[in-house]
């Protein structure tokens, strides 16, 4: 599968409490099961009035699809081409 960034214009994201995030997380999971395609979501991060997602599928659409369901609109999906962190410094 490939790794994609999802960016997401969600006013008071950063407001959210541990309940709607739950209820978030719930409607996600139940959506990428039914997506009936391998599909999973990794990581999500609300700050500001965005919510930036990590998600793994074999393509574009299908992100596109798992959002159109949910019923979290996107406002981009971006394939991911390369990770790199501290570690990639070297020894």
């Amino acid at each position: 599968m490939k790794t994609f960034v999802i960016e997401r214009e969600f006013p008071g994201a950063a407001d959210l409490d541990s309940s709607a995030l739950a209820e978030i997380a719930r409607t996600s999971n139940a959506t990428a099961e039914s997506l009936g395609v391998p599909y999973r979501w990794v990581t999500s991060y609300a700050a500001g009035d965005k919510v930036y997602c990590v998600h793994q599928a074999d393509d574009a659409s299908t992100v596109r699809e798992h959002s159109r369901r949910a019923g979290f609109p996107c406002t981009a999906v971006t394939e991911v081409s390369s990770e790199f962190g501290p570690q990639s410094a070297g020894a």
